[in-house]
């Protein structure tokens, strides 16, 4: 029986049409006068600060903790600009799955996994009507490593359930193989859904318990429950 649900944010729950990339891109530009950064690095699967720090590389920008400040204080101010002109939009089935974990006679807590920075997460899911139905998250504020994150994401975890979470009561539901090997690492299950960085065929070579293409092909009940 799985009792906590964690969730990836993009590419998982939802999509942006790209404006988290074309966040970062401003964010540079307007702060440090740095461009075509974006264009050299991978986002996929990715921690806000992991990418940051490889950007300040690219674009010769110090990496001193007064960087990371002004250029996340700019970047949510872009992010959350950039949303209200309407791009992205929920994944498949996500709405309808997670009303389906909460109908269950015992529905399990939802939480959120992800590699976005906390505010960064929280202005995506409010645009897009999500962010409420989460309890708990672990967030790139907390490390730049996502399996560290994951770790986060299980003690706050066991703190709220009384201490008494197993690692394989956890499903972490993600669309690509970070999401999997964090899952992997703190011994939970993983649920990989092909809607954003990776392939299918890409994410069954990380061997997930479950891969589908979206999660309109699976039920939440048989999932948890099994």
């Amino acid at each position: 029986m799985v009792r906590l649900v964690l969730f990836d944010v993009d590419g998982t729950l939802i999509h942006t049409g790209g404006v988290g990339k074309m966040s970062f891109a401003r964010t540079l530009a307007s702060v440090f006068n740095a461009r075509n950064g974006v264009e050299r690095v991978r986002f996929a699967g990715r921690t806000d600060v992991s990418l940051v720090r490889e950007l300040f590389g690219v674009c010769g920008v110090a990496a001193t903790p007064e960087n990371f400040q002004r250029f996340f204080d700019q970047y949510v101010f872009w992010l959350d600009h950039l949303l209200a002109e309407g791009r992205g939009g929920i994944c498949p089935g996500v709405t309808e799955w997670i009303r389906d974990l909460q109908a269950l006679p015992r529905p399990p807590m939802l939480g959120l996994l992800t590699g976005n920075i906390r505010l960064g997460a929280e202005i995506k899911l409010r645009r897009y009507g999500l962010w409420e139905w989460f309890e708990i998250g672990a967030f790139a504020d907390d490390h730049e490593d996502r399996n560290q994150i994951a770790a986060t994401a299980l003690e706050r975890a066991r703190r709220v359930l009384a201490g008494n979470l197993r690692p394989e009561e956890i499903l972490v539901v993600g669309d690509t193989p970070h999401d999997v090997r964090c899952a992997q690492f703190i011994g939970a299950q993983a649920l990989a859904v092909a809607t954003g960085g990776a392939t299918l065929e890409e994410l069954k070579k990380f061997r997930p318990r479950w891969a589908v293409e979206d999660l309109t092909r699976v039920r939440a009940k048989e999932i948890v429950e099994s």
